[in-house]
């Protein structure tokens, strides 16, 4: 709707115009259960630098009952429009203002979200509100750099609790009211409403005591390991205490796991909201656990970063997730007492990985990303501003010394709290304690797209001695309507020099084999590893501490696809499996080489988090990026490995569990469908191999994707699952089926309809995309063209994306589909941000088309 896209320049008009004291706000929401709509009264007082000025306030509600502006009563009908309060000139040096409206609960994870249990009835409601959605609750200047201390007063059902910023207070007549928080931006302000079940501790040290809270549905709590989510907590309350040398900001932590969250968690001051997947109902490997400790650990950061100071403007968002991301998993990777110390392992070969990726795309942008409206940052939640301004963070940290990084922090904290800063506030501060000039640098990666490549060039002498050694720079063409040029950049990285060990069968590092060095333009000398006998592997950016794709020689390569499962290291060989994976994306490496290198070290991959991921990559290498005519074939290859693994996995070990996945995944046999059956019924058992709730659902889902179980046996497996997590399942397994009429009911469900609730919404869309049924799905190609700019304008933002991406024929890997694609985008004259969507998702077609034609080389040569 028009209105409801601030841009940066209204929000700067604004910011110079107004200061904002205080908002009170006052809910009515002991309606709840039922529904509907709600009363919502906000009393904000502010300050305008001219008198007689005009502005606006936002809010999006379906109706407005009373404007009221220093006690002169505005017309509603005249005043609200378009998502947006009309202040007219009428504003004073200090000014109240009174909006008296009905707002809505949504079924959209966006705003006021309310779900009911199916398990118990009851209904359980949070707020999300980054980025704009503050407005959807109360009346509100939406923009981060206009803080103010809000004071909620909420009137519940009896019986339920209600969880926000400040300490909860008893209620009186089931009205709760709040004290004033400090200083916030409206986006990090929330309300967790219901009757949810507790836990609650104390963080204790030194004198300090913080009230620990941890909130889930009642039909989750005997699932909820509270124990290890309040040791991960602790951890980090003492790791970024000392590291940050400023004390937790706010009066208490909650943690709150709420359903149908759209997103990991929201960094709410003092009461975080999680998805509460995270409370694992079945048997999770141990990297379940340590993403769900990383997300802990990210939203505990912004305590500091994000809430205490905050961006103040959008452009700065990846600063503020960057930060986030990077110092979670340094908690995870240095904290004496943490259970993952191979933290950067896991970054390398996830966080990293989807860098890579999305830095490939005709969306690339500068790490510090040009925003200029709210659609802009909507879809800006993505590779770069988490993964790749991590990656750079971590470089950062390398190049000017972990202390002083920290010691430019902590001075950053004491100058800003409260406030609202830009990018340069952090790098001066960093400059002071440092002594590095980092302008250069900020501009060189900051402020420019495009991800560079590093490879070795080595001559050797008749004795395998190195008689020069050089590192080459180079800067791809960015991909086609990205805007920027190539950019050669500074590194700094170490080279990691590895040979077999006979006795241990590993390869390692040896003991001088690691030189740090800076990397700037085109080629870098590397005179010290002149003379030296070349080792069985070169690895350049070993310990990860640059962002780069990364290539190996000839030699090297060769004899990692031999040996990758014996570096004795995690990271090297996470290293190593993500420049293959680079490689295969890239069309370097045929999708039927990958597999076999794969097939050749997995059996030796130790990190769970690693093993799992490439079973998800072989898997879209088969599907997406194998020359068809060798996919079944290659599938097939695949899916005996995967039961042979399974088999001789350790009983009861997270590798079972992994490869039981992954054999559900792509079983396709008559053979193999039937153990997934026997396993079901229970006439079958691998030893120690639990088929609990959430591994039923992966083979039911599996065996309706291909035609073995419909409604009957669907209907049964729900039975046993009566829960909101089983409804999910059961919507992806309907969706899955290989027949017209499936399809058809899924796709009205999605795109006729606008009642599913956000989480099924996706299940259904999950279920409806099958890489075995392209031509079954051939005919929705041109309904979603159809259809897409219609869903686009009506529906709200995160529905709309799931439907713009989940939809897309992204397994339609034809020349024609970039066609249709293209003939859409001349025609339909989408917005910017629909555009941008559409974009990458053609991109990923036309890569696989390369892949597809590199594989089938592969074939004959």
């Amino acid at each position: 709707m028009p209105g409801t896209n601030l841009t940066r320049e209204e929000a700067q008009q604004r910011a110079k115009l107004l200061t904002v004291d205080s908002y009170e706000i006052d809910l009515d929401l002991s309606g709840a259960q039922e529904g509907g709509t709600y009363r919502s009264v906000t009393t904000v007082r502010f300050d305008s630098a001219e008198t007689g000025a005009e502005s606006f306030i936002d809010l999006v509600a379906p109706a407005v009952h009373e404007v009221t502006l220093n006690g002169d009563q505005l017309d509603p009908a005249e005043a609200f429009k378009d998502s947006r309060i009309a202040l007219p000139g009428l504003l004073e040096g200090r000014n109240v203002l009174r909006v008296v409206a009905d707002c809505a609960y949504t079924n959209t994870g966006e705003g006021l979200h309310r779900f009911v249990d199916p398990v118990d009835q009851q209904a359980y409601l949070y707020t999300q509100f980054e980025v704009p959605d503050a407005r959807r609750v109360f009346a509100s200047f939406e923009q981060p750099d206009l803080k103010a201390t809000f004071q909620f007063t909420v009137k519940a059902p009896t019986g339920w609790t209600v969880i926000s910023n400040s300490p909860t207070p008893e209620p009186k007549d089931d009205v709760w009211v709040f004290e004033p928080t400090p200083r916030l931006s409206t986006y990090v302000t929330a309300l967790i409403v219901g009757p949810y079940h507790s836990v609650h501790s104390v963080y204790e040290k030194d004198g300090q005591s913080v009230p620990l809270g941890i909130y889930c549905r009642p039909s989750l709590a005997e699932f909820l390991d509270s124990d290890a989510i309040f040791e991960v907590t602790r951890q980090g309350f003492d790791w970024f205490q000392e590291k940050f040398d400023y004390a937790y900001p706010f009066k208490k932590y909650d943690q709150l796991f709420v359903p149908e969250f759209n997103a990991g968690a929201m960094e709410n001051a003092g009461a975080v909201t999680i998805r509460d997947q995270y409370v694992f109902r079945s048997k999770v490997t141990d990297a379940a656990y340590e993403v769900r400790a990383e997300t802990i650990l990210h939203e505990l950061a912004h305590m500091w970063f994000g809430d205490l100071v905050t961006m103040e403007w959008w452009n700065d968002l990846w600063l503020n997730e960057s930060f986030a991301t990077y110092t979670s998993i340094a908690c995870q990777a240095y904290h004496p007492e943490s259970r993952w110390p191979h933290s950067w392992t896991t970054f390398a070969n996830s966080m990293k990985t989807w860098a890579y990726r999305q830095d490939q795309l005709p969306s690339t942008h500068p790490i510090m990303a040009e925003i200029n409206d709210l659609d802009d940052v909507l879809v800006n939640f993505d590779g770069i501003t988490y993964a790749k301004g991590a990656s750079v963070l971590k470089q950062l940290v390398a190049y000017v010394g972990m202390d002083e990084f920290f010691a430019g922090v902590q001075a950053y904290f004491k100058r800003h709290a409260y406030g609202n800063t830009r990018l340069s506030d952090l790098l001066g501060a960093l400059e002071e304690t440092s002594g590095r000039d980092l302008k250069t640098w900020s501009k060189q990666w900051l402020e420019t797209a495009g991800i560079n490549i590093l490879r070795p060039e080595i001559e050797t002498d008749e004795n395998g001695v190195i008689a020069s050694f050089a590192i080459r720079q180079e800067a791809p063409a960015l991909p086609a309507g990205a805007k920027g040029e190539p950019t050669l950049r500074p590194h700094r990285i170490a080279i990691g020099l590895y040979n077999l060990d006979e006795e241990s069968g590993k390869l390692l590092r040896d003991e001088d084999g690691r030189i740090e060095l800076d990397v700037d333009g085109e080629l870098t000398a590397v005179p010290q590893l002149a003379g030296r006998l070349r080792p069985d592997v070169i690895l350049l950016n070993d310990d990860d501490l640059s962002y780069a794709k990364v290539r190996l020689d000839p030699r090297s390569l060769s004899f990692v696809t031999e040996h990758l499962g014996d570096f004795e290291s995690s990271l090297p060989r996470a290293l190593c499996w993500a420049s293959a994976w680079d490689m295969t994306r890239d069309a370097e490496l045929a999708a039927r080489d990958y597999l076999a290198l794969v097939l050749s070290g997995i059996g030796k991959e130790s990190d769970i988090g690693v093993v799992q991921s490439l079973h998800r990559q072989v898997k879209l290498a088969i599907d997406l990026y194998a020359d068809p005519s060798a996919r079944e074939a290659l599938l097939t290859r695949w899916t005996d490995a995967t039961l042979a693994h399974l088999r001789a996995a350790e009983p009861g070990s997270d590798h079972q569990l992994a490869w039981a996945r992954a054999f559900a995944a792509t079983a396709r046999t008559p053979e193999q469908l039937d153990l997934l059956e026997a396993l079901l019924d229970g006439s079958q058992s691998i030893e120690s191999l639990v088929v609990d709730t959430e591994l039923r659902w992966a083979f039911v889902e599996r065996l309706a994707a291909v035609g073995r179980f419909d409604e009957p046996e669907i209907a049964g497996e729900l039975e046993r699952d009566k829960t909101a997590a089983g409804e999910r399942h059961a919507a992806t397994a309907r969706a899955a089926r290989p027949t017209a009429e499936a399809k058809e009911e899924a796709w009205a469900s999605v795109v006729e309809s606008d009642k599913l609730p956000n989480a099924v919404q996706e299940a259904v869309i999950s279920g409806f995309v099958q890489t075995d049924q392209r031509e079954l799905l051939a005919s929705y190609t041109d309904r979603y063209f159809a259809v897409v700019k219609d869903i686009w304008e009506s529906r709200s933002h995160e529905m709309a994306q799931q439907i713009v991406v989940g939809l897309y024929p992204s397994i339609r890997v034809f020349e024609e589909t970039l066609a249709q694609t293209d003939a859409w985008l001349a025609s339909a004259e989408p917005p910017p941000a629909l555009r941008r969507l559409i974009l990458e998702s053609r991109a990923g077609v036309e890569r696989a088309l390369r892949a597809q034609a590199a594989d089938a080389a592969a074939a004959t040569a």
